[in-house]
């Protein structure tokens, strides 16, 4: 996949420490880029950054909102891309810290595109958001990139406000400039070395590892589950093509989520992923749920036009989804030499050869 236009290309990656910033940052490492990380921390063990031992990078521990510290990394770096992935990325977190939530989605976005817009030497800039960027109406069918963004919650809102900031920053200061952007937008992301709290894989994963039943809120909530290399592989399709000057997905945004089929609810999440972790088990803690804070019962994404202007769908089913989750959790938690590198790379390998065959990218 992207026919080695990634190789000695400098990428800076801010959110590189976090779950898909560090599978981003595994996957172009192996396609030969140079990589600087931008991220506040790293996260406590278990940390899946901290599990792949990626020594060979250049390693930036800052606020995304410190825009000198930014810009001084940016202009030393000299980057030819940019992935911009640093979130404060927890629903629930977001309702006990909505000021944080907000100062890192919107005013973080802000200030990369205040940096990147005095500079005239990157070539692509790929803004991360999120499918809950859009007012949601609970409906069947899958919200488009043009319809209303919204937020009923502090996290949701953040990164509509993201959007905003993004348009803003584009119409005012990037109309004729060589640097494309563009954004993304994932729907719900499962896979291997999200240890994040509140989240439905990991949070059982942690019982199942330790004998216990795991407990649930929202069994009947559906998401549009994927694995966490369908958006990247998205992403980095993005930056390909803006690599290689195809100004058409320029100052668009994509949707990034699994074909129409994957419907399943978390109930259904968590019968597949129990039949594949022999003696794990679940059940619905009504108290869990009463405190729980408020949860959408349904959302999907139509990724037409991501179909349409860049060649991507998801490459694996519901089924390979889960299996390559689980697959690698098990693994992590009954191997004593598991190696996180090499496990990753040849799921990636597994990926990029499922995406060929359907002539995804």
């Amino acid at each position: 996949m992207f026919e080695g236009v990634f190789s000695n290309k400098k990428i800076l990656i801010t959110g590189h420490t976090g779950f898909k910033g560090s599978w981003l940052t595994l996957w172009l490492k192996s396609l030969g880029a140079d990589i600087c990380g931008y991220s506040n921390r790293v996260l406590e063990a278990p940390s899946h950054f901290s599990l792949l031992s990626l020594t060979d990078i250049r390693h930036e521990i800052s606020d995304i909102c410190d825009r000198s510290r930014l810009d001084e990394t940016i202009a030393d770096f000299k980057p030819d891309v940019i992935f911009h992935l640093a979130a404060q990325a927890l629903v629930h977190q977001s309702f006990r810290d909505p000021l944080t939530t907000i100062q890192t989605n919107a005013l973080g976005t802000a200030t990369l595109l205040d940096v990147v817009k005095n500079r005239g030497d990157i070539q692509a800039v790929v803004l991360i958001t999120s499918d809950k960027v859009y007012e949601n109406k609970e409906w069947a069918w899958g919200y488009r990139e043009s319809d209303q963004l919204g937020g009923k919650d502090p996290y949701s809102a953040s990164k509509a406000a993201a959007e905003l900031i993004i348009h803003s920053y584009l119409r005012s200061y990037f109309g004729d400039t060589k640097t494309i952007i563009a954004t993304g937008r994932a729907g719900n992301v499962i896979g291997g070395g999200d240890w994040a709290a509140d989240r439905i894989v990991p949070d059982c994963v942690r019982a199942w590892t330790n004998g216990q039943v795991s407990m649930i809120r929202n069994p009947l909530a559906t998401r549009p589950w994927q694995h966490v290399l369908e958006p990247l592989s998205g992403y980095m399709r993005l930056a390909e093509m803006a690599i290689n000057n195809e100004r058409h997905i320029n100052h668009q945004a994509y949707n990034f989520g699994p074909k129409s089929d994957v419907t399943q609810n978390v109930q259904e999440l968590l019968s597949s992923m129990t039949a594949r972790w022999p003696g794990s088990a679940w059940r619905c803690e009504t108290n869990i749920e009463k405190l729980a804070a408020p949860e959408a019962g349904l959302l999907k994404l139509s990724c037409d036009k991501a179909h349409r202007d860049l060649n991507w769908h998801s490459a694996w089913t519901y089924e390979e989804t889960v299996n390559y989750t689980v697959d690698w959790y098990k693994a992590h938690a009954e191997d004593t030499n598991f190696d996180a590198n090499r496990f990753g790379l040849e799921q990636i390998a597994a990926y990029c050869e499922s995406a060929a065959k359907q002539k995804v990218n």
